[in-house]
């Protein structure tokens, strides 16, 4: 009987607390080590270090040398491909926070380039309506973890959203321009001015969200201006 009891507790704590991969959907883990496996972090060596596009090496790319991108240096997590695509997607729509946690600290090694760069993180806003249907904001759970791993304070009502917009990848190149210009605004400038900021987002593709809160943060006059994504597009 208590064998029989024993089986039924165990049975109902694996329905209560089941954990599935956000990747590939497997039972038993955040992230199971094959998805980890296939996933590619970004390597700063043979990247643009503005916008992470892969050139082979560390230098400053053609489109960075003519476009303004409004933050001085980037620094990007994962290539956004397959299954780190999935386990992204799972993070940001399905209610699963842990899955971003998980991601940030295996770049815990890299992140701690950012420490002697940055003074705090402000992270990329989404409106009150947003953050009721999603249930958090994807880009205060990167930066909490990133501020766990460095060390630096987060100021999370700097950068506000005052405009609603669609998502940006659902959306051409010159309509995501469009949605997000004029989006952001800034408060409590005082907190960051003479600071070096660190911006946090979730996924850089075309990097016209990154500018745009760049160039709000901007002009609340800080040291430099830092950008940090957990996945690129390549």
């Amino acid at each position: 009987m208590a064998a029989l009891l024993g089986n039924l507790a165990k049975n109902l704590l694996d329905i209560v607390f089941y954990q599935s991969c956000a990747a590939c959907g497997a039972k038993g883990e955040i992230i199971c080590k094959t998805c980890q496996d296939s996933f590619r972090i970004i390597d700063h060596n043979s990247v643009c270090p503005v916008c992470g596009k892969d050139v082979g090496r560390r230098i400053i790319c053609g489109e960075c040398l003519t476009n303004k991108r409004g933050f001085s240096e980037g620094y990007f997590g994962f290539v956004y491909e397959n299954r780190l695509r999935d386990a992204l997607h799972t993070f940001k729509f399905n209610g699963r926070p842990e899955v971003g946690r998980y991601l940030v600290s295996l770049l815990k090694d890299s992140m701690v380039m950012l420490k002697e760069k940055v003074d705090c993180i402000v992270p990329i806003p989404v409106t009150e309506k947003r953050l009721r249907e999603r249930g958090y904001n994807q880009s205060f759970i990167i930066s909490e973890e990133i501020s766990n791993l460095i060390g630096k304070p987060v100021f999370y009502s700097v950068l506000f959203k005052i405009k609603e917009t669609k998502d940006q990848y659902s959306l051409s190149k010159d309509e995501r321009k469009k949605n997000i210009r004029g989006a952001f605004a800034v408060k409590g400038d005082s907190h960051i001015k003479g600071k070096r900021v660190l911006i946090v987002d979730d996924l850089f593709t075309t990097g016209y969200t990154a500018y745009e809160a760049s160039k709000v943060i901007s002009m609340a006059m800080p040291e430099w201006i830092v950008f940090f994504a957990l996945a690129r597009t390549q």
